[in-house]
């Protein structure tokens, strides 16, 4: 069996590997240019899922199962694997504890005006009249409560925060208050003072929100996207901040990455940019190399369901 990789992860984590399935040809390389000749020959192909085209797949003699080290999904060609019948797992979980931890910073920042209070010390100026606020009976909506949502929501918790969530099902989720389903969000969006998403990108998803959403919240409330740029159109955004819809738009995803320069987000006061970072830490390929591990014990031993099994129908 041949196990070809375009990620290069640490030697510990190559030998690792290698340790524990002596009888596996593991090949790792710096992205695809480098891997592509034994990718032809792979049976197992690991990959942050960008690389692959569909007449790639196409030409892939032996490929059986794609291992994608993101949650991600949206550049993949699932169609053609598909019709090759190959499976497809991908790393989600991995980014829970830092996009949650993400989450819960940007709020924290928010009411406790940490951009005034940076600005006040460069300026040198002291002034106690700044307004400080607490997380403390506030209330988050999360749009996605899968793995990230759901530690977002147990996070929350510990501030003493109601949380109502949104998904797929309307199937109870532990550490949120409320759930309703993805054509309930009308319903519940004028109740939270956080607005937070972490929906992938499907054709349910694409525009979900509309001005119409941000006009049925509080004029108070906080926006913070770490999903998929393609949840809101950028002109809605602009027309709700100039209208004052809602307070303040934490935006770490966008629709064309990276945001350009001279892009008017840049400059807006009350849009807080951040270069789609809220999932990295240095855990992160040690992390996905764990759920690769255990999917590789499933996938020799033709056992239990993989980890992380895409409905390549659905998308995720």
């Amino acid at each position: 069996m041949k196990v070809v990789s375009s990620i290069l992860p640490a030697e510990s984590i190559q030998e690792m590997i290698r340790s524990k399935f002596p009888a596996i040809q593991f090949e790792f390389f710096k992205g695809m240019k480098n891997a592509f000749e034994s990718f032809q020959e792979a049976e197992i192909f690991i990959t942050y899922g960008e690389d692959l085209t569909e007449e790639r797949i196409e030409n892939a003699r032996n490929l059986k199962w794609i291992m994608v080290m993101s949650a991600g999904l949206d550049k993949m060609p699932l169609s053609a694997c598909r019709k090759k019948g190959i499976i497809v797992t991908n790393a989600r979980g991995v980014h829970k504890i830092p996009m949650a931890e993400y989450t819960v910073g940007t709020m924290l920042q928010y009411v406790k005006q940490a951009r005034l209070l940076w600005k006040n010390e460069e300026e040198e100026r002291w002034d106690r009249r700044v307004s400080m606020e607490e997380l403390c009976d506030k209330t988050i909506l999360i749009l996605g409560v899968g793995a990230i949502g759901g530690e977002i929501a147990r996070l929350a918790k510990a501030f003493r925060i109601k949380t109502i969530g949104v998904n797929r099902t309307g199937n109870p989720v532990e550490f949120v208050d409320e759930l309703c389903k993805l054509d309930g969000i009308s319903t519940v969006v004028g109740k939270a003072d956080f607005v937070v998403s972490v929906l992938p990108s499907t054709p349910e998803t694409t525009h979900l929100l509309t001005y119409e959403h941000f006009k049925s919240m509080k004029d108070t409330c906080v926006f913070i996207n770490i999903g998929r740029g393609d949840l809101v159109e950028e002109d809605v955004l602009f027309e709700v901040i100039k209208n004052k819809e809602i307070a303040h738009l934490f935006l770490d995803v966008f629709a064309t990455e990276p945001l350009p320069e001279g892009h008017s987000f840049w400059k807006e006061e009350r849009v807080t940019i951040t270069p789609h970072l809220s999932s990295l830490t240095k855990k992160y390929l040690p992390r996905s190399f764990e759920i690769f591990e255990k999917n590789l014990h499933t996938y020799n031993n033709k056992s239990d369901k993989m980890i992380n099994y895409i409905d390549l129908t659905r998308g995720y």
